[in-house]
């Protein structure tokens, strides 16, 4: 696997970076557990591009991304562990659960995939299509 860079917020007031800034159980500055997220979610669905990489920062900077981050959030504060240990596990429950038929007829990310990775992928194939344009 190529290493890549790992993208900083395009939005900063919304999405994962916003909600895990107003996290009091947080022990890391945001800047930091934004890479944290990045770098797990980026092994986890095993990126290896960089437009992968613009799919997690976009993931994470949309309102997908805000809910991954309440799961890490309600990890933090309910299992009291750190935002590492967190991540992980919100990584671990997201990647189990499966992009349902009606998901994919909504959004056109293929049935069955693991949850993160097709939203990654959603995220990613949705701004190559923009700079396309």
């Amino acid at each position: 696997m190529t290493t890549h860079a790992i993208l900083p917020s395009r939005n900063e007031d919304y999405g994962f970076f916003q909600t895990l800034t107003n996290c009091p159980q947080r022990e890391r500055r945001s800047a930091e557990v934004w890479t944290l997220a990045s770098t797990l979610i980026a092994t986890a669905i095993g990126a290896d591009s960089e437009d992968e990489m613009i799919g997690i920062r976009d993931f994470l900077d949309s309102r997908m991304g805000r809910h991954f981050a309440d799961d890490v959030v309600g990890n933090m504060t309910g299992c009291n562990i750190d935002s590492e240990a967190a991540i992980r596990s919100a990584i671990c429950r997201w990647q189990g659960w499966r992009i349902s038929r009606s998901t994919a007829r909504e959004e056109g990310i293929p049935a069955g995939l693991p949850y993160l990775t097709g939203w990654v992928q959603h995220f990613a194939v949705t701004a190559a299509m923009e700079d396309a344009d």
